[in-house]
C-alpha cells in the first residue's frame, strides 16, 4: 500500500485544503471547486469526498473530478509534437543528425520524449518531464494504443485486414493489430491507405507488419497516442496539452498502473 492509498480523505487536520489544491491545479475557481466537492463529483484516492474542508497531501494523494484524473503537481509539463520525417527521436543524437532539440530548446522546461518514432515516420510524439507517466505510456507491457495512417504499395484487400487482425509471427514473436481498416485505394492499384491501431511498442512494428503482408510502407504517420489525437497540429509544431487532454492521459496512466 502506498502513502497515497493510506491517506484518509476525511482527515481535516493535516495537509492542504482540497479546493485550494484543485484551484491551483487549474480545475476551476475555489468556489466552483467547493461546489464540485459538495456535489460528490470529486474523489481522493478513489474515495468520494463531499466536505470542502478536506485536507490532502498534494505530493501523494490522487484526485479525480468526474472520473478524470487531475495533475496536482504544477511543475509537471506535457506537450504534443507533430514530428516531421527526417528527425531522430532523441534529445541528442550521437551521429549529429537532426534531433528533437530544435523543438524543445524554446520550451521553458526540460522535457523528454515518450517512446520513439523512427526517422522516416512522422506524427504525434509526447514530450514531458513526468517520468512516471512516460514509463507507463512507453512501456509495451502497459499496452497503450497507437493509431497510424500508412500509405502502402499495392491494392489492399479485405483478406489482408483479416490477416492483420488475426495476427501472425514475426522474427521477434507474434503480433496482431487491434483494429485495421482500408481508407482508400488508388484506382490504378499502385497504392492504398490503411489505418492501423495496435498497442505494441516494438521497433518499426507497423512497417514490419505491412511488409510481412506484402504491402511495404511508402509513408507513415502516427495520428493517435492513447487518448491524444494529432488533430490539426501542423508538422514541426509543438503545443502544450489542454487540461482535458491531460486529464484523459493521466486517467489512462493511473488505470494502467493499477492493473500492473
Amino acid at each position: 500500500m502506498t502513502s497515497a492509498d493510506s491517506h484518509d480523505p476525511a482527515d481535516t487536520t493535516t495537509g492542504v485544503r482540497l479546493q485550494k489544491v484543485m484551484a491551483a491545479a487549474g480545475v476551476a475557481s475555489r468556489r466552483v471547486c467547493e461546489d464540485l466537492i459538495a456535489a460528490g463529483r470529486v474523489t481522493v484516492n478513489g474515495v468520494m469526498v463531499r466536505e470542502p474542508g478536506t485536507r490532502i497531501d498534494p505530493e501523494t494523494d490522487r484526485v479525480t473530478v468526474d472520473g478524470t484524473a487531475v495533475q496536482l503537481d504544477t511543475t509537471r509539463r506535457y506537450y504534443m509534437l507533430n514530428k516531421p520525417t527526417g528527425i531522430v527521436s532523441t534529445m541528442r543524437d550521437e551521429r549529429d543528425r537532426p534531433d528533437l532539440r530544435r523543438f524543445t530548446d524554446a520550451l521553458e522546461d526540460r522535457v523528454y520524449n515518450v517512446g520513439r518514432l523512427d526517422t522516416d515516420t512522422s506524427g504525434l510524439l509526447v514530450l514531458t518531464n513526468d517520468g512516471e507517466l512516460a514509463h507507463v505510456l512507453a512501456h509495451p507491457s502497459f499496452g497503450v494504443e497507437k493509431t497510424y495512417i500508412a500509405k502502402v504499395e499495392g491494392r489492399l484487400e479485405p483478406r489482408t485486414l483479416t490477416t492483420l487482425k488475426k495476427g501472425f509471427d514475426l522474427d521477434d514473436g507474434f503480433i496482431q493489430a487491434d483494429r485495421a481498416k482500408i481508407i482508400s485505394a488508388q484506382s490504378d492499384s499502385t497504392h492504398s491507405m490503411i489505418e492501423l491501431t495496435l498497442h505494441s511498442g516494438r521497433n518499426r512494428i507497423v512497417r514490419r507488419m505491412l511488409d510481412a503482408v506484402g504491402h511495404p510502407v511508402v509513408e507513415l504517420v502516427r495520428r493517435q497516442f492513447g487518448p491524444l489525437h494529432l488533430g490539426t497540429l501542423r508538422s514541426g509544431q509543438v503545443r502544450e496539452l489542454t487540461k482535458v487532454e491531460l486529464g484523459h492521459l493521466l486517467t489512462v496512466s493511473r488505470a494502467q498502473n493499477r492493473e500492473d
